[in-house]
C-alpha cells in the first residue's frame, strides 16, 4: 500500500508513506514514494495514529434505563442501578456481547483502534470478564482491547472482592483496578490500593485505579497510589483514573501532592463528559465542574489522556465513542483553549492514550511499526478539532477496516 500526499502532524509539507507486510516502510517527501497497485491519495489531508479510548466500560455499555434511569445523576445511584440490574435483570453472555459489539462497532466507525475497558469483577461466574476476553481475541484485527479487572463494589467492602479481583487477573485481564473511595473506610481504601499493587507485581500486570472519583477534598488515595508507584518502581505502568477530588483540593495541598506525582511518573485517564455530569451534584451554587486539574498536570509534564468512560449506561445516558467529541468538550471544561493548546490537543486521544496503555513500542507513524493510522478530513490539528472532522479512512496492519465518503452539503 502507498499513501501519497499525506499531511503529518507537526511537520511541514506533504509526504508519501509506504506500507509493506502490514508495517510502515519509508516516509518520504510527496512524489518520491513510487507506485503501488493499492494507493490512497490523502490529497493533503491529515494522517495520524488511530484514536485511543483509554477509559471505557464495555460491559456496561448500552444499558441505560435498565432496570431504571439514574434520576439523581450521581455516581452512587449509578452503582446502585448496576447492582439492581445484576439482581433484577440477570445478565447473560448474549446480552452483554451484543451490547459490547454494538459499542465497539460504533467506536470503530469513529476511528478508535485502541480501547482500555474496565470490566466488573463482582460476579463469581466472571461473566463480564470471560465475555470481554473472548471479544478481545475476536476483535484483535480491528480493535486492540486492553482489560482492567475492576472491583466495582470494592475490594474489601464487597464479600470476596479481593479473591474475585485476583481470579479476574488470573483469567487474563491486562491491568489490576481498584475503587478506594468507595470502600467503607479510609483504612479499607488504602488496603485496597496496596492489594492492587500486590497483584500487579505478582502477575506482572499494569495498574489502573478509579481514584478519588468523588467531590470530597478529604479523599486522598491518589497520594497513596503515587507513592506506591514511586517506591515500587512501577511508575508509568500505573494509571490513576478520574482523580476528580483534585478539583476540590486546596492549592497548598496540591503543591505538596504534585511533588510525588512528578516523581511517580504515573498516568492520568480523564473522562470529561461523565465527570462533568456526575460531579457537583451535592452543590447548590456555584457548582463544581468536578474534572481533575488537566492543565496543571500537563504543565507539570505528566501524561494525561481522555476517555469516553460511559456509552449509554447507568452513569451517563449519552455517549457515542467519538473521541473528537470527548476532546472538544474536555478542552472547554478544562479551559485548555490557548491556540497552541488546541493545536496540540490531539495528543490527548492519540499519543498520550498510547502512553497510558503502555503500547508506545507498537504505536505511531514510524518505519517498522504496525501500519495503523487514520486519514482525517482536515488539513491540520486545529481544523480537525474545531470542526470535529470525520475520519475518512481507518487502516489497521495495512488493511482498510473503515472508509467514509465525505459529506456533501448543498446550500440554497
Amino acid at each position: 500500500m502507498l499513501v501519497k500526499n499525506a499531511k503529518l502532524r507537526k511537520k511541514d509539507g506533504l509526504y508519501d508513506i509506504t506500507i509493506t507486510g502490514g508495517k510502515f516502510g519509508k516516509i518520504v517527501p510527496a512524489g518520491q514514494g513510487g507506485a503501488d497497485p493499492e494507493t490512497i491519495d490523502a490529497a493533503g489531508k491529515l494522517v495520524i495514529p488511530p484514536y485511543c479510548d483509554s477509559h471505557v466500560h464495555l460491559d456496561y455499555a448500552m444499558t441505560a434505563g435498565v432496570p431504571h434511569h439514574n434520576l439523581s445523576g450521581t455516581l452512587f445511584e449509578g452503582i446502585q442501578i448496576w447492582a439492581d440490574h445484576k439482581a433484577q435483570v440477570p445478565l447473560t453472555k448474549e446480552y452483554m456481547r451484543e451490547n459490547a459489539i454494538k459499542t465497539l462497532e460504533l467506536m470503530r466507525s469513529y476511528g478508535v483502534q485502541h480501547v482500555r475497558s474496565h470490566v466488573d469483577t463482582g460476579d463469581e461466574n466472571m461473566l463480564g470478564v470471560k465475555t470481554l476476553l473472548e471479544l478481545k481475541e475476536e476483535y484483535k484485527d480491528k480493535v486492540d482491547i486492553q482489560l482492567v479487572a475492576f472491583p466495582q463494589d470494592g475490594v474489601y467492602t464487597y464479600k470476596k472482592g479481593a479473591e474475585l479481583l485476583e481470579e479476574a487477573v488470573k483469567l487474563g485481564c491486562d491491568c489490576v483496578g481498584g475503587i478506594p473511595h468507595f470502600e467503607y473506610t479510609r483504612e479499607y481504601g488504602v488496603k485496597s490500593v496496596e492489594k492492587t499493587f500486590e497483584l500487579a507485581e505478582k502477575y506482572d500486570r499494569l495498574i489502573d485505579i478509579h481514584c478519588d472519583e468523588i467531590d470530597d477534598e478529604a479523599s486522598r488515595f491518589l497520594e497513596v497510589a503515587a507513592t506506591l508507584a514511586y517506591e515500587s518502581g512501577l511508575t508509568d505502568k500505573v494509571t490513576a483514573s478520574h482523580t476528580v477530588a483534585m478539583h476540590s483540593y486546596n492549592n497548598a495541598y496540591c503543591m505538596k501532592l504534585f511533588n510525588i506525582l512528578k516523581k511517580s511518573k504515573i498516568n492520568f485517564a480523564v473522562c470529561p463528559h461523565e465527570n462533568t455530569h456526575l460531579q457537583g451534584r451535592a452543590d447548590a451554587y456555584p457548582k463544581r465542574r468536578g474534572v481533575t486539574r488537566v492543565k496543571e498536570l500537563l504543565d507539570a509534564g505528566l501524561n494525561v489522556s481522555f476517555g469516553q468512560d460511559s456509552i449509554s449506561d447507568p452513569w451517563y445516558p449519552l455517549g457515542t465513542g467519538n473521541m473528537l467529541w470527548v476532546l472538544e468538550f474536555g478542552l472547554h471544561v478544562c479551559q485548555y483553549m490557548g491556540y497552541d493548546e488546541i493545536s496540540n490537543s490531539l495528543d490527548l486521544i492519540t499519543e498520550n492514550g498510547a502512553k497510558t496503555m503502555h503500547i508506545t513500542d507498537r504505536y505511531g507513524i514510524g518505519e517498522g511499526k504496525p501500519a495503523d493510522f487514520l486519514i482525517i478530513d482536515a488539513e491540520n490539528d486545529f481544523e480537525a478539532v474545531q470542526y470535529l472532522k470525520d475520519v475518512l479512512y481507518s487502516v489497521k496492519n495495512g488493511k482498510i477496516i473503515m472508509k467514509r465518503d465525505p459529506a456533501v452539503v448543498t446550500l440554497y
